[in-house]
């Protein structure tokens, strides 16, 4: 009997956005995986239209494994939306249906009926004028799962995760403390050598400040955090590198010494992840009971209802989530692989930011 194919739960967004249309393209590609739209059955075939796919075929998801996929199959789990969407225009009125689909693929990940959740983008500001108090994805997996998670975001070159996420920069340095900076490198370092099999992971950790505080001179939260946390952790054998000035960590005759970077603060690295490989890069969330992968832009509202959004972040994500369930299959925890073969594939999932794809050619 054929091997069954890896089960992936995708859920659509922000239904005004680009998040329907994504998927569709997705379901359109020919990737080995067993895909699971959690969405609304008119919403897609909309979103279908609009993109001109006649070829993609909805099929209402009865939980059986397969062994085959062929292009334009989409399996359904139904969620039914509130209201018909307006691309561009977000609904809060659509708002509990965005909660139903991250439920409800998380909880069937925890349950065993998916092998991994891939994330389109939403509109955090739609959910949160319809009264819920929501910060993003990741956050809600965390609660949902009763996990304490980094947000990690990475492509074929590089991997970076945050100390802090969607904090306001004043905000930053009273949110690092040597409990959070400790609990966050355990968490890296434990991710790297569980999800990605490295037997040994190394990790470049910036500093807070410019130069990394420049001895004191430029701030104290390096001499009185940062260098303690990284002095006890080192003691317990982790093999961590800094705390580095941001300015030249990623320079390429730097990279070769770490196998992942800890920036202290969102914008302190992810530009640089951008810049590089916008359409290659995917947002993992380390230290959920399951795999969650997504895009690493947003809604996208000005392309939405144009079918010309680009997919390839979404793709990525899928990708990801592929790489990720088969090497967590083959090899457990307690036999890594080494780190030469476990090479940087395209990475995490998304960050929830304003950011649009770039238009489908």
């Amino acid at each position: 009997m054929d091997a069954r194919l890896p089960r992936l739960a995708i859920t659509a967004g922000e239904p005004a956005g680009v998040g329907p249309e994504l998927l569709i393209r997705l379901a359109a590609t020919t990737l080995a995986a067993d895909l699971v739209a959690i969405s609304d059955r008119a919403l897609l075939e909309r979103a279908a239209r609009r993109c001109g796919a006649t070829g993609i075929h909805l099929i209402d998801d009865d939980g059986l494994p397969r062994s085959e996929r062929k292009a334009g199959t989409l399996r359904l789990r139904q969620v039914p939306l509130a209201v018909e969407e307006v691309p561009g225009r977000p609904d809060p009125r659509n708002a509990a249906f965005v909660l139903a689909t991250l439920g409800e693929a998380a909880d069937g990940c925890m349950a065993g009926h998916y092998d991994a959740i891939v994330t389109a983008p939403l509109q955090k500001s739609s959910l949160n004028d319809a009264g819920h108090r929501f910060s993003g994805h990741t956050e809600f997996f965390a609660e949902r799962a009763h996990a304490e998670v980094v947000m990690m975001l990475a492509s074929p070159e590089l991997r970076v995760a945050l100390a802090t996420t969607h904090l306001p920069l004043a905000a930053v340095s009273a949110a690092i403390t040597r409990t959070s900076l400790t609990r966050t490198l355990r968490i890296v370092h434990a991710e790297l050598h569980i999800k990605f099999g490295l037997a040994n992971p190394r990790i470049a950790v910036l500093g807070i400040n410019p130069h990394a505080g420049e001895g004191g001179h430029l701030g104290r939260e390096e001499i009185e955090t940062v260098i303690p946390v990284l002095e006890a952790l080192r003691g317990e054998g982790m093999s961590l590198i800094g705390p580095l000035p941001a300015d030249t960590a990623f320079v390429p005759a730097q990279r070769h010494r770490y196998d992942a970077v800890l920036a202290m603060y969102h914008d302190q690295a992810l530009p640089v992840l951008k810049s590089e490989a916008f359409d290659r890069t995917v947002n993992i969330t380390l230290g959920l009971p399951f795999i969650r992968t997504s895009v690493d832009h947003g809604t996208a509202l000005d392309l939405a209802g144009t079918g010309r959004a680009d997919p390839s972040s979404l793709i990525a994500a899928a990708r990801m989530a592929m790489d990720l369930i088969a090497r967590n299959s083959c090899a457990p925890p307690s036999s890594p692989l080494r780190p030469e073969e476990a090479p940087l594939s395209g990475g995490a999932g998304r960050d929830e930011g304003p950011t649009s794809p770039r238009t489908h050619p």
